[in-house]
Parts: C-alpha cells; structure tokens; sequence
C-alpha cells in the first residue's frame, strides 16, 4: 500500500468521529470533479480550503470563479511544498498517487480521499461495489432493483456523482449505492459498508499502483472497517486471491451463476453481475422472487456491450469501457457470432499473448487503432490476420470493409483512451458517430 509519510488509521479515526473541520486548513490535490466536490464540501463545513491543480488548463475560469465564490484558495502549475505549509489534512483525487507528493507534505499530517471524508457525513446504509471490471453495471444494476422494490436510493461515488455533493444536498434517502475505484479505497481509513461486493480482480491501473499488490491491498481496503453484522459478497474465483479469514464480515462466496433473463446484460461474465446484484439486496430483507422481475426492465450503461446498429446482417456494438484485456476477454465469451475486433490504445498491464488461444477461436480479423500497436501486433499476430490505422475513424472504416454478413463490429479496446480521447466516453461516442456515417455511405 501507499504508506510513504503520513497518519495511521488511528488519526483519521479521530477526525471521523469528531467532523469538525471549522477553521482546519484542507489541502485538495486535483480540481477534476471529486476535488471540486470535496473543496465544497470542506468550505460548506467552515473549513479553510486549498486546492492545488498541476494543469492549468483543467482550472478553468468557471472552476476558479467558483472557488473564489467559495472563499477557498486555489494554485496551478506545478506543486510547491509552500503549498502544503499549514495543512491539517490533505485529500488526495484519484489518480494523483501520494508518494509523487512525498517530498512536498509534510509528515504526520493526514492524508485521505474525498470517498473518505465525506463518508464521515453519512448515516444511511451503503452497498459499496469494487473490482476491475463490472462496477458500474452491477452499481447501476443493485440501484435499479431496489428502486424497483420501492426503495428510494443514491447511486454515486465513482459512478457519476461524488459522494460529497450527496452530503452536501441534504438529501435524506433509504439507502446509497457506490461504485468505489482502487483509487478511492486507497487512502480511506474509517469507510465501512454494510454491504461490501468484490467482483473480480486482474491487472489494471499498473501506471498508479506501484505493482499488483499494491492494487490489490487498494481493492481490500472495502472490507477493513466491516464488522460481524455487514456481508462480504465475492466469487468463488477471488479465493485463491482473497484470504477470507482475516474478515469481521459475514463471507458470501458466489461460484456458478445461474442463467438469468435479462435482455439488457449479455454475456456469462453478466451473469455472476446479476447473481452478485440480487445477493447484495437480499441484505435488506428482499426476497429474490420480488426482485427478479425487475431484470427485464434494467437498462444497460452506456458503452458497455451497447447495441450502436445492426445493420445489413452487421451488428455494431460500443464495449468502449473495456479498458483492460480482462474486459476484453469478458467481451468476446459474449458472442457466438464471428467477431471483428477493434481494440488498442494506452497499455494498462497484463499480457495480450493470454488472450492469443480466445482471439483464434473467436475473431475473424483485429484491427488496432492509437498508441498500443507493436505488442498487441506481436502477440496476437499469428493467430489471427492483424492490421493498425492510426485513428479509431479510419480503423473503424477498415474493418467494415472486412466485414462479413453476420459479424459482430466490436469496440473493445482492452486499454485506456488516453492517448487519442479524454476519456473512454469520448471514444465510444467518436465509434458511434462513425458506425452512424456508415448509414450515409
């Protein structure tokens, strides 16, 4: 874990239980959209802010006119340990690592994320879900049935919305739903679920971590706090991975999934989703033949094995949130039919060559598009005809003109977007846009 400098659990428990942070100089690092939430946060708690931007380009006029309304202080360019003098706590966005800080903070002073502190303000229930793929399905998927059930809930975290404006609208609900991201779970110290769902576990996000077990320590840190009356759900798979012991918690061990009808979700990985989703309600005293029937009217999220067309015997799909190889794996088990595969883009870990046996069995021809070209060519070449174009437009032109009566065009790039798109939206929407010029040709 990412122990260089800073507090044991012991000091930020003793900011959780008193909650006053009136006239406590909070350092925010990242004015993405959970630093933002967090700064309001902080000033809504009479609290002194800072936030610290490295981009200038991401502090935009809006940001800074916001945070001056605020009243809090706000820098950009590169950080200074100036910066830091005075802090009584630091709140760390995700993806800014804190031993990249290490030589800027001082010691003893505690560091935290925005899931962390917020969770100080929150006295509902809360279903958190974590894991490298699937999160926001199973998220979206638990908050739907529930309100199918006629719960009234919020879903958020690393799904949409911060949990702090969730404290900070006053709301009052029954229960929340959080999608918790390794980077969120890092730096919480005090944050206990009652409902704590693992979903899996693969190589990912190795440009943050230090190395895997740094990401996995990241993802356990979900069940630190829960105690003998709270559920840990996580499949059968994670147990060689997982000791299970160590847990306060109730264990619920999921192995095979059952065949479920729900038009929305494909896939068998969708499949333990679904059977994960259904247990972690059964916690609030929901039988599952009252929750069942809402499957059938659940709605699946954008860029997740989204149906764009299906057009002249070719049905186009949008996996553009498969940003690991794990994802992509997950995606092609999910078709009978012959695959055409997009993939490629900025490298996140593990091995392609792993995928050289599925790719054999199940696709017809890959063409790459962006900055992942030389290893994917390299492991994936003998196995299947591999072409590259340097855009997603143009790959996505090629590969419709490979294309065969009865294929699956899939966007599954088994990477992140970064290096040609802000962000996976980004690129799914520029592969819908495409596919609907298609229609034009």
């Amino acid at each position: 874990m990412d122990n260089i400098t800073g507090p044991d659990q012991e000091q930020v428990a003793l900011w959780s239980e008193s909650k006053n942070l009136v006239d406590r100089l909070i350092v925010v690092v990242g004015a993405g959209q959970s630093g933002m939430a967090a700064a309001r946060l902080g000033c809504k708690l009479q609290a002194r802010v800072r936030v610290l931007e490295e981009d200038p380009a991401s502090l935009t006029q809006d940001k800074c006119n916001s945070l001056a309304v605020m009243g809090a202080e706000f820098f950009s360019g590169q950080h200074l340990s100036e910066q830091f003098d005075g802090a009584d706590m630091i709140v760390l966005s995700p993806g800014v690592t804190k031993r990249s800080l290490s030589q800027l903070m001082p010691e003893n002073i505690p560091v935290v994320s925005e899931l962390e502190m917020a969770s100080w303000f929150v006295t509902e229930p809360i279903i958190a879900v974590t894991g490298t793929n699937g999160k926001t399905t199973t998220a979206s998927l638990v908050d739907h049935l529930l309100r199918h059930c006629g719960f009234d809930t919020f879903l958020g975290g690393n799904i949409g919305t911060p949990l702090s404006d969730f404290v900070l609208s006053d709301r009052k609900v029954d229960l929340l739903v959080l999608e918790v991201s390794s980077f969120q779970l890092q730096h919480t110290f005090t944050f206990r679920p009652n409902v704590s769902v693992f979903l899996n576990f693969a190589p990912n996000h190795l440009d943050y971590h230090r190395d895997l077990q740094d990401y996995l320590q990241a993802k356990l840190k979900i069940f630190q706090n829960q105690q003998e009356e709270d559920w840990a759900i996580l499949p059968e798979q994670l147990l060689s991975t997982i000791d299970t012991k160590a847990m306060r918690s109730r264990v619920i061990i999921l192995d095979q999934p059952r065949s479920f009808q729900c038009p929305a979700l494909k896939g068998p990985h969708n499949g333990l989703n679904i059977e994960t989703a259904l247990t972690a309600c059964q916690y609030f005293g929901l039988e599952e033949g009252k929750i069942l029937p809402a499957l059938e009217s659940y709605q699946a999220r954008p860029h997740r094995l989204q149906t764009v067309m299906d057009m002249k015997g070719l049905l186009f799909v949008d996996d553009s949130k498969a940003t690991t190889l794990d994802a992509l794996k997950a995606a092609l088990k999910s078709f009978e039919r012959p695959i055409c595969l997009l993939a490629g883009g900025r490298y996140k870990g593990g091995d392609p060559g792993e995928l050289a046996d599925l790719l054999q069995q199940k696709v017809r021809v890959v063409v790459l598009f962006g900055e992942n070209r030389q290893m994917f060519t390299e492991a994936w070449q003998d196995y299947v005809s591999v072409f590259w174009l340097p855009t997603l437009e143009q790959a996505t032109y090629t590969i419709y003109s490979q294309a065969k009566s009865g294929d699956v065009i899939l966007l599954s790039p088994g990477t992140s977007s970064f290096d040609l798109f802000k962000n996976y939206k980004e690129r799914g929407l520029a592969f819908q846009r495409v596919v609907e010029s298609l229609t034009h040709a």
